[in-house]
């Protein structure tokens, strides 16, 4: 059979309750601290930032929390997303491996985003916030969080990375069309913002740079929220919708992986899908090889330390544990914005130090490639970040044919390309290079980590 196979669940299978690793987990995540004391931090003290019901998920040791039922009724204009069954690119590589793609790329913003865009505004909506700040990357978070904004009648300020609110106007556009104000990142418009340009005129911005604008803006004003795209529990909670899913689907195709593959820059998509299949595994299930795939360019679980710091360049954020190359690491400006992150998810860094998955880092020309060869077999254009996952299931494929191996690989396809296509026209006039980052402005990162005692 030559076709592409879809796995399609109804609407009354779209799951009920997203899924807590922490409840699985062998070993207890390390506590957040307060960057003042380094004493483990309260409820309370997060307050500023989000509303208690975030805040308690974020700190909850619940397995199941149940999805209220309005995000549910949200959820239905693009959820169940498919598991595809990717043939003809099997074909093409002339492997004996089934690959399979969940496709996020079908929700309204063209990405996983709205999975906890949606959740974060109805919560805050229900505590009575009119307006959030947040900041995003490539776009597709900020994208979400002003699509989920549109929705439930709250303002959004969105604090784009300059580098790719240079590259992706239409990303832009399409914030400012659900009614976002999107502001290139370092602006004028905040201490930390100004502090920087005023060292670093030209700089092409970065993740930790916007969200320390974000957050600024937000710890001023007592009417306003912050929102985050990725990195923390209670968001990484809303994403495994999409690994729950994705079981379900597995169990209508007869199949299950034996892979599961996932693009990591702050950790959401890549948990959404693994973390469920992780908890199978804690859980007495088998073990499958998980597999998150990084930039080469920016690789914080495969170069980073792990070491309690800043989310954030201005050092406003509480001090977390994770895989890091420092919050004064300015990675270089490859396409993939969404990765270009100092620091992965600290639930992610948790369960790579645990053992319990692999990483793997690789330049973007060869994510590129991946992309186009995916597109001309299946029709998808992948994000540039989502890429990254596409080239590391070749590859998987391509070992499998060279073993002999009939084995199950399952990867994330977190987004379209549609609003990135300059960086595929790039890679067509060859414009597109690898970018490596330099190893003395990391030594220098890592040097500055904050000083907390074991």
């Amino acid at each position: 059979m030559s076709d592409q196979v879809k796995f399609v669940l109804d609407e009354k299978d779209i799951p009920k309750t997203w899924y807590n690793l922490t409840a699985d987990l062998p070993k207890p995540l390390p506590p957040v601290l307060h960057p003042g004391t380094k004493q483990p931090i309260g409820p309370a003290d997060l307050e500023p930032l989000f509303p208690m019901e975030l805040i308690l998920q974020e700190v909850t040791g619940e397995r199941y929390l149940d999805i209220p039922q309005p995000i549910r009724d949200v959820y239905r204009m693009w959820r169940p997303a498919p598991l595809i069954r990717a043939r003809r690119l099997e074909q093409k590589l002339g492997t004996p491996a089934k690959i399979y793609f969940k496709y996020e790329g079908v929700s309204p913003a063209g990405s996983h985003k709205p999975n906890t865009a949606v959740a974060q505004a109805w919560y805050n909506k229900q505590a009575g916030v009119k307006r959030l700040s947040t900041e995003t990357g490539a776009g597709q978070w900020g994208s979400s969080l002003a699509f989920a904004g549109a929705l439930f009648g709250i303002d959004v300020t969105v604090f784009q990375v300059r580098v790719s609110y240079d590259q992706k106007p239409y990303r832009r556009a399409l914030m400012e069309t659900y009614g976002a104000r999107c502001i290139a990142s370092p602006s004028n418009e905040t201490e930390s913002g100004r502090s920087i340009l005023k060292q670093h005129p030209n700089s092409p911005g970065s993740l930790g740079i916007a969200i320390s604008e974000a957050v600024e803006m937000a710890a001023k004003d007592p009417e306003l929220k912050y929102s985050l795209g990725s990195v923390l529990n209670h968001v990484l909670l809303h994403q495994t919708i999409v690994g729950e899913e994705t079981i379900k689907q597995f169990e209508v195709a007869g199949d299950d992986p034996d892979i599961v593959i996932g693009c990591t820059g702050g950790g959401s998509n890549f948990a959404g899908l693994a973390f469920p299949f992780l908890g199978l595994h804690l859980r007495g299930g088998r073990k499958r090889r998980v597999i998150a795939v990084e930039p080469a360019a920016c690789p914080s679980l495969t170069r980073g330390k792990y070491a309690y710091d800043f989310g954030d360049t201005a050092h406003l954020t509480p001090l977390v544990k994770m895989h890091t190359l420092g919050s004064t690491f300015i990675p270089p400006g490859f396409h993939a914005g969404g990765l270009r992150y100092h620091g992965m998810s600290p639930l992610v860094s948790h369960v790579y130090q645990l053992g319990l998955i692999e990483a793997r880092a690789y330049h973007q020309v060869a994510c590129f490639e991946a992309g186009v060869e995916f597109a001309r077999c299946e029709g998808i254009v992948p994000a540039p970040e989502a890429s990254h996952a596409v080239r590391c299931a070749i590859d998987e494929a391509l070992r499998c044919k060279k073993e002999g191996k009939t084995e199950t690989i399952l990867f994330n396809l977190s987004g379209h390309g549609h609003f990135d296509m300059q960086a595929y026209i790039n890679y067509f006039e060859g414009k597109l290079v690898d970018q490596d980052y330099d190893d003395k402005e990391l030594a220098m990162a890592l040097a500055g980590l904050p000083s907390v005692a074991a």
